[in-house]
């Protein structure tokens, strides 16, 4: 059954489906939830005295980057127990795919020139930095495992440097 996951119409081998179902996964389940932990911790304790000393904009941003933060964290948090649980049987495929309908994985955050970011404390920005690319490897991960229509993936590939072979080869092919 592993074989025909991982194998699909495009003979493309899905080593999202298979790192989920791997050993490495532990380690990025483990990112995500210690990555939450330390939001919470930072949140509720050096966050908090730090808000206290921001103007008033920056702590309107900080405020509203704290609720993006949490949610993002929370979305990714939901996306890796799901993929835990259907990798320990705990949950079908289909109850994965109905409870994953619910997982958001695109919450943003503001962008770094508006004003007050240049209060918000280096800490904190980190704690944001690195949600931001922590959700953005599980979406990747999610696009790759569940969005199976191939017609929907680019022309060219990720990689500008096979991007530029191929073009190559396609240009002195036709002399």
């Amino acid at each position: 059954m592993m074989a025909e996951q991982e194998f699909h119409v495009d003979n493309t081998i899905r080593l999202a489906e298979r790192m989920v179902r791997s050993e490495s996964f532990n380690h990025l389940y483990d990112e995500g939830m210690s990555l939450v932990e330390e939001a919470a911790s930072y949140l509720d304790g050096e966050g908090r005295a730090a808000a206290r000393r921001l103007t008033r904009v920056a702590a309107t941003l900080y405020a509203a980057e704290s609720m993006r933060l949490t949610t993002r964290l929370m979305q990714v948090a939901s996306w890796l127990l799901l993929q835990r649980a259907s990798r320990s049987g705990e949950m079908t495929p289909d109850q994965v795919l109905s409870e994953k309908a619910k997982v958001r994985l695109d919450t943003d955050s503001a962008p770094e020139s508006v004003a007050g970011w240049d209060e918000i404390p280096l800490s904190y920005c980190n704690i944001v930095h690195r949600s931001l690319r922590l959700q953005a490897r599980v979406r990747q991960m999610d696009d790759e495992i569940y969005n199976e229509n191939v017609e929907e993936r680019p022309l060219f590939s990720t990689n500008p440097v096979s991007d530029q072979i191929t073009l190559l080869a396609t240009a002195f092919g036709n002399r």
